[in-house]
């Protein structure tokens, strides 16, 4: 197996503390907010034989195996990350596959460049992901039921945002979600950075419910995904928990440290809390219009101590074992290409010693058994 050196992304949103406090290392001041662990090539992680894309692409069937190449093709089909958010990102939705596809060869075919700021599709796969937080971790992640939402509007007590309430009270539910999110995003600038100003005063003055949408509104002052945000469900997620994202379901990061697994893409629509392209005709082609509770995960435990955390798709199945003091070697041999990532502790993975941050490639096929005291974080595909 391969010790990995990953690269840090230092976002303006992320915590210039959490990930060196996790690694150990004294902060630089600067933001640091993701860790990657893949072969994205954007980032890949180094190895000691090159990089990971490198590698796999010397001998795909030998690093991923038999299975995971006929399925996946020869690339690793996911992306691991420490995600470190000491500020809210981007309120956003991701495609499914096949208007991933579709609207690749779109731009495409109309010439956009891959790396122009107007561009939706980077790439032509799906971004379903999963966030496991390893501190408290806050989200916001699909739509409220809309008369919630209505009421949560209604109680700011501000004048222009009436038409929103009463939008939110009609019938049938999906439509009266497309009609204000459109509403929300096509309002003219000036008015709308009013109404989150207006907003932005009640949400502060009267805290409870209102706190995460003050805080949000004190990194994006005027923003209209202020008061989009409003319209998502706020959920806390304790160190364990997790949540799924799958295509279509508005969701941003507010605050906390968490590991991360992707689908391997880029494909990000844009709904606020950003000064980057929001395209509104194509954002509300994808976003599922359909309340939904936010589904917290908490992961299943089989009996030789693996804690898997379910979800309905096969580019990535992220599970984690907490060793205890004094237990016996675990042997995490698969067929399929996998990465380990020890978050707590001092673990063994083959010939390496591993502390917080520090990680693993494991090629399909290749022994692998973990010791020690501590967690580790396994990440692999369903083949």
């Amino acid at each position: 197996m391969d010790r990995l050196d990953n690269t840090i992304r230092p976002y303006a949103w992320g915590s210039p503390t959490a990930i060196p406090h996790l690694l150990g290392v004294e902060p630089t001041g600067e933001p640091q907010a993701e860790m990657w662990m893949g072969a994205h090539p954007g980032a890949p992680s180094r190895t000691a034989r090159g990089s990971l894309v490198e590698v796999i692409d010397a001998n795909p069937r030998a690093e991923l195996g038999e299975e995971a190449v006929a399925k996946f093709g020869p690339r690793l089909p996911f992306l691991l990350k420490i995600l470190a958010a000491g500020a809210p990102l981007s309120l956003q939705v991701h495609p499914n596959l096949e208007q991933a596809k579709e609207g690749y060869a779109d731009e495409e075919h109309r010439g956009i460049p891959v790396d122009a700021p107007h561009r939706n599709y980077k790439d032509a796969n799906h971004k379903p992901e999963l966030i496991c937080a390893l501190t408290e971790f806050d989200g916001l992640c699909g739509f409220r039921d809309p008369v919630q939402a209505a009421d949560l509007l209604a109680g700011l007590g501000v004048d222009s945002l009436k038409p929103y309430v009463d939008l939110l009270h009609a019938h049938p539910e999906a439509a009266a979600l497309r009609e204000v999110l459109t509403a929300i995003l096509s309002a003219d600038p000036e008015e709308m950075a009013r109404t989150v100003a207006e907003a932005t005063a009640a949400a502060t003055r009267l805290g409870g419910d209102y706190a995460p949408y003050a805080d949000i509104a004190h990194h994006y002052p005027g923003d209209p995904g202020v008061i989009a945000a409003m319209l998502l469900n706020h959920v806390r997620l304790q160190p364990g928990e997790a949540l799924f994202l799958g295509a279509g379901i508005p969701h941003a990061y507010l605050n906390g440290l968490g590991v991360e697994i992707m689908a391997n893409s880029d494909n990000v629509l844009r709904c606020g809390l950003t000064p980057k392209h929001v395209d509104v005709p194509e954002l509300l082609r994808i976003v599922r219009f359909e309340a939904s509770d936010p589904g917290v995960l908490r992961p299943e435990a089989s009996p030789d101590g693996e804690e898997v955390y379910e979800t309905p798709i096969d580019e990535f199945r992220l599970s984690r074992y907490v060793l205890p003091e004094g237990t016996a070697a675990h042997d995490l041999t698969l067929g399929t290409p996998q990465i380990l990532l020890c978050t707590a502790g001092s673990v063994r993975a083959g010939d390496h010693d591993l502390g917080p941050g520090q990680s693993v490639f494991v090629p399909a096929g290749e022994k692998a058994e973990v010791s020690g005291a501590g967690t580790i974080f396994r990440a692999t595909v369903i083949a």
